[in-house]
Order: C-alpha cells, then sequence, then structure tokens
C-alpha cells in the first residue's frame, strides 16, 4: 500500500506526524521547491549513489542527513521508479553502524551486480587512531576513510547486510593521500575493477586503480591517472584540484570517459583505455553552474545516463528554515560527437512531463505566459551579432537574466555570476524551470544549472534584446510529480 505524504516523510523526516504539521505545511507551500525534480522529502540530499536499473525499476540512492537541513549525519536514502522522472521515497538503505567503519557517516559509492545480487561498494569514515591514519583533512573534519561492502538482503533493496570490515583499509603502502573515497566499480575480463578518488600529495589529483575476483580482496594496481600540483595552499585539497572525488570511468563509442568532481565543477576526460592505464585525449567540463558529484548508469536500454547533484547556493540558514536542500538534476543522456567530445542532453523521458504546448514565432515569444514556475523551453535564435540578451520577467521584475556576448576566449553565455562557452553562430537554448532551479542546454554543447532564490509575483514573461532575424519557441507547461511538493509518497 502507498502511505500519506506525511506518513512518508515522518519516517524519513523524524517529526513530521500529519499533514497538518508545520514542515508539512512549509514544503508544499514553497514555491522555490521544485515540482519535478527528485527531491529529499524533507532536509539535506548531496551526492547520487550506485544509481541502478534493477528487475524492472529504477533505485536511486543519495547522501541524505535525515535530522536536519545542513550537510552532516551522511545516510544513505533510496528512491525508486519506473520511468526515471517519477519517484517514491523508500526507507532509509544505508546509515552508519555506531562503533563501526562507517560510525560517522556512510558516504559515496557504488552498485554492481555480483552474480545477479545487488551489491555497492562505499566509503566508510571514522575517527582515526593515529594521526596517519587519516586520510581526510578538509579544515573542519579529520577522518579515516576506508571503502565497505553491503549487499542486498531483498529484490526491492531496502535491507541490506553490511560487512563487518572494510574490505579496503588503508590506502596504498607509501602513498600520503589527500583523500580516499568515492570507489567506482566495473567488470573487466573477469575480475572486477575499482577505482578510489584521490590524491598524492606533492603530485596532485589521482585515481587509484584496484583489482579483484570477487570484490572482497582487493589488490592496488596503480593510478589510472595522475595530475600534477596546484601549487596553491587551501586547507582543502578539492578546492585546488590537489584532490579528485567522484570518479566514474565507463566505456562510451570507442572510448572510454573519466569523470571527476573537483574545485567545484564535474569535468571530464575522454581518452583511450588499454592495458589498465587510461590516456585523455579530450576533456571539459560536464556543467559550468551548480552541478557537482555526477554519477553514470545503464538505462532500461542500455543508454549511459548521467545523474548530478544540484546544490543549494543559498545559507545555511535559509535552508534550515526551508526545510529542504539540494535535489537531483534530471537525467542526461551521454553521448560522444564525432570529434570525440562528451555530449550530454536531457534524457527524452523527461517529455513524459510535458503538459500544455505553445509554438511561438518572432514577437509573439513574448507574449508566451509561464506558469508556477515550472516549464520546458526550446527556443531557437539567430542572432545578427555575438551579443543578445534574455530575460525572464514577472511585473518588470526579472527573474533570470541570460546573456551573450564576446568574451577574451570566444563567445559565452552568462545567467547571474556563472559563464560558459558558446561555440557556433546560432543560439539554441533548452530550458527547465522548477521552482529555484533552472537547468540550460546551450547549443548542445554547453550545460549551465542555476540557482534563482526570487518568488516572481506572478506568471513569468520572455523579452529578447538584441539584434535577432527571429525565433522560434517552443514551450511547455510542466507537470509535477506529485500533488503538493512532498516530490513522492513512501511505499509498504
Amino acid at each position: 500500500m502507498q502511505l500519506s505524504a506525511a506518513t512518508a516523510l515522518s519516517g524519513l523526516c523524524p517529526g513530521v506526524a500529519d499533514q497538518n504539521s508545520e514542515l508539512c505545511r512549509k514544503l508544499y507551500s514553497d514555491p522555490l521547491r521544485p515540482q519535478y525534480h527528485l527531491l529529499p522529502a524533507c532536509n539535506w540530499m548531496n551526492d547520487p549513489n550506485g544509481p541502478i536499473f534493477y528487475r524492472g525499476r529504477y533505485h536511486m540512492f543519495h547522501q541524505y542527513n535525515p535530522q536536519a537541513a545542513v550537510w552532516g549525519n551522511m545516510n544513505w536514502a533510496h528512491a525508486t521508479s519506473d520511468d526515471m522522472i517519477h519517484w517514491q521515497h523508500q526507507p532509509i538503505a544505508l546509515s552508519p553502524t555506531p562503533g563501526g567503519p562507517d560510525q560517522d557517516g556512510v558516504f559515496s559509492g557504488s552498485a554492481v551486480l555480483d552474480n545477479g545480487k545487488p551489491t555497492v561498494i562505499y566509503t566508510g569514515v571514522q575517527p582515526p587512531q593515529t594521526p596517519t591514519e587519516a586520510t581526510l583533512k578538509d579544515g573542519v573534519h579529520t577522518w579515516r576513510e576506508t571503502q565497505c561492502l553491503a549487499v542486498a538482503a531483498d529484490d526491492d533493496l531496502r535491507t541490506w547486510k553490511k560487512l563487518p570490515q572494510p574490505v579496503i583499509a588503508t590506502p596504498p603502502p607509501g602513498l600520503e593521500v589527500t583523500g580516499f573515497r568515492d570507489p567506482c566499480l566495473w567488470r573487466e575480463a573477469g575480475r572486477w575493477m575499482l577505482i578510489v578518488g584521490s590524491g598524492i600529495r606533492g603530485k596532485g589529483g589521482a585515481i587509484l586503480l584496484y583489482t579483484s575476483p570477487d570484490l572482497r580482496q582487493w589488490t592496488y594496481l596503480h593510478p589510472l591517472l595522475e595530475s600534477v600540483p596546484s601549487g596553491k595552499t587551501l586547507t582543502n585539497p578539492v578546492d585546488t584540484g590537489d584532490m579528485w572525488e567522484c570518479p566514474d570511468f565507463f566505456p562510451l563509442g570507442n572510448k572510454h570517459v573519466l569523470l571527476i568532481s573537483t574545485m567545484g565543477k564535474v569535468r571530464w576526460k575522454v581518452g583511450t583505455y588499454a592495458d589498465q592505464r587510461f590516456t585523455p585525449e579530450k576533456e571539459g567540463v560536464v556543467d559550468w553552474g551548480s552541478y557537482y558529484a555526477a554519477k553514470t548508469m545503464l538505462d532500461r536500454d542500455g543508454n549511459r545516463i548521467l545523474w548530478g547533484w544540484i546544490p543549494e547556493a543559498r545559507p545555511d540558514a535559509e535552508l534550515i528554515a526551508a526545510g529542504w536542500a539540494g535535489m537531483m538534476s534530471l537525467p542526461r543522456v551521454l553521448s560522444l560527437t564525432p570529434r570525440n567530445e562528451l555530449q550530454t542532453e536531457i534524457a527524452p523521458a523527461a517529455r513524459i512531463l510535458r503538459g500544455r504546448h505553445i509554438r511561438a514565432h518572432g514577437k509573439e515569444i513574448e507574449r508566451v505566459l509561464i506558469h508556477d514556475l515550472a516549464a520546458e523551453l526550446d527556443l531557437q535564435l539567430q542572432p545578427k551579432s555575438d551579443s543578445f540578451i534574455l530575460r525572464l520577467h514577472s511585473n518588470n521584475q526579472d527573474f533570470a537574466v541570460i546573456t551573450c556576448s564576446s568574451g577574451p576566449a570566444g563567445r559565452e553565455l552568462r545567467i547571474g555570476k556563472i559563464t560558459a562557452p558558446l561555440s557556433g553562430t546560432r543560439v539554441h537554448l533548452h530550458m527547465f524551470i522548477d521552482g529555484s532551479v533552472l537547468e540550460i542546454h546551450a547549443n548542445e554543447t554547453t550545460f549551465i544549472t542555476a540557482r534563482i532564490y526570487q518568488i516572481p509575483a506572478g506568471p513569468l514573461g520572455i523579452a529578447l534584446e538584441g539584434s535577432l532575424e527571429g525565433g522560434v519557441l517552443e514551450a511547455w507547461q510542466m507537470n509535477p510529480i506529485s500533488p503538493n511538493r512532498l516530490t513522492a509518497p513512501l511505499c509498504s
């Protein structure tokens, strides 16, 4: 049976008792809370973990704090879907074990099928017993990171049995690492392979490669890839690029792709993988805005699907007041361009959300209205110059201003403080507005995800400024995935 939304929240958010609770009222009356992205039931979420398609359903796990709308007390929350769009919250899948290797947090990891059995390997954190055991020192926390394993005890992936001890208890001997977390797994030549996000002091970011016959006994091989030292001295090595976290590695076309998260961005590298060595040939940025900790999976049709965490961009006090923080991006399909560059687009599955449709040309575009901060916009423009401005506004107040202009390195697209390169002469903007998030796909090459914390006075209109040779807009009002902004009810 399905429980009420309030009962669902009571399982994931202690203290919520009924539909009339203060928290429930706050959540479903918050116009900044998105209506068709996967959100936490309440409180804080971050990294996608172990997304997997199993027995006809999509399972998404993610970092979750059930106690507050700020980072901390990391668990793995769990949601399921038939279509990667409509989600149902499930009970928390993995929580810290008192006295265990994950007693201070169940950090990020991956899921695989081991002889058909769903198995996850994730990073557990605990206090180091000696200073040399510490692998995470970010200026706030000092922790020992180890790689832990759990096996699903049921086909709904609700109950997991952890191994009591880590499967990888320490970094490779002789390496002074600046981090040791976020394992990624794959099968190769009859053996399991695993990479861990890391950095080597004095050498920069690194991805460490392991192999195993059974997911339990691991042998370190060598770095899959290393960087060079940044020369910067910030406390957190992730901020300087001297530690690479949240790696993902997979074949795509006739190449391999490595994703890493560092310096606030997800970066891609496309290249050749041979003899367990990776040689990058092209590289770039997945998303220039609020987007981090990306993770991929294969969908039911074998497409490579990319998920990313959309973080907040407002102070903790505002997150606590709102009662929620963070969301998952819409699913994106990955492919390679003819030049072997990584290409992403919003998955066609999102079209199921489309409601009322409008097609407008030229000046008609400025008469289109967007209601309830929930829309998909596909805009084709042919500027006469490199510069133009697109305003989303309500009652003469700007909601978002998107600017195209010439910069030192060529044409640029800007929204707020976010700037991204824009190739080509035409302009094609595919945009998804959902409460306080705006995902923009520009010219099939550039993604910007922006956070906007402004409540418009009424429907949004569109204004175009600059020298344009007409344009075409396809607009859809988007349908919510739940009736009350509570995302989806918990199943029981």
